[in-house]
């Protein structure tokens, strides 16, 4: 694959699962890359970091990026990346920062995205970091990331803060797998809720961001009224408000 940019790719990995189809991923489509990985792996590029979350992951791999390089990329291990030249091209001609679409193939998250994304296109409440593009100034800038579970919207926010570009791009996107039913999924938006709350106190992003989610327990008592999904959605809302409102330390998880 042919861009106009120096891009390095920065991809994280709990443990050795997908590592051996990411590198091929990217060595066929020509992209230079690191993966930091909870386990040690025996490959070059491949850097053994024990696993304390990617927020650690990406201050550990920031070392690694060659000097040479004017595009960050965060990628997951589990990501599929489709259509990444869509998002090159943003980068160069509307925003100091990309966030791209996912896509997956089944269970509640199919729906959700059906929701978000349209607020998204409009406005940046959420971020999606398992494909995020932005210009090395800003990568830089945003680091290092604090102790936080929702590491790709602490980076966002933080962006929108400096007051760099943001844009979500659909054209772009990756395939993964998320939660296979409700259960799962109400644990799932209580973490991943909680994590944008507690980004909230280590950013200060346009306050419209943090109306939202000042708002979100009562957009909560709507997306009751979906189904079983939603409801789900409502409880790991409701209980990443509780928590947030409860716990004395943001950073201990």
């Amino acid at each position: 694959m042919k861009n106009s940019v120096n891009s390095f790719f920065l991809v994280l990995a709990r443990d050795r699962q997908n590592v051996k189809e990411k590198i091929v991923e990217l060595e066929d489509m020509s992209l230079p890359f690191i993966i930091v990985c909870g386990e040690r792996v025996n490959h070059p590029s491949v850097i053994y970091r024990e696993a304390k979350g990617k927020w650690d992951a990406i201050n550990f791999g920031a070392q690694f990026v060659p000097k040479a390089a004017e595009v960050v990329t965060l990628n997951d291990v589990d990501a599929k990346i489709h259509n990444l030249n869509y998002a090159f091209d943003h980068l160069n001609a509307k925003a100091d920062l990309i966030y791209c679409g996912v896509n997956v193939s089944a269970g509640p998250q199919m729906k959700f995205y059906k929701i978000l994304d349209p607020i998204r296109r409009r406005f940046h409440v959420a971020a999606s970091g398992e494909l995020m593009l932005m210009k090395r100034e800003v990568f830089e800038r945003v680091l290092p990331i604090p102790p936080c579970i929702a590491e790709d919207s602490y980076i966002l926010f933080k962006a929108l803060e400096f007051g760099y570009r943001a844009y979500f791009c659909e054209s772009a996107y990756v395939t993964t797998k998320r939660t296979a039913d409700a259960k799962a999924e109400e644990a799932y938006k209580a973490r991943t809720t909680l994590g944008i709350y507690q980004t909230l106190k280590y950013t200060r992003p346009p306050p419209w961001i943090r109306v939202f989610y000042t708002l979100l327990p009562v957009i909560a008592l709507f997306l009751a009224l979906v189904d079983e999904d939603g409801r789900a959605w409502a409880r790991g809302i409701e209980k990443a408000v509780k928590t947030h409102i409860t716990k004395r330390s943001p950073t201990k998880f």
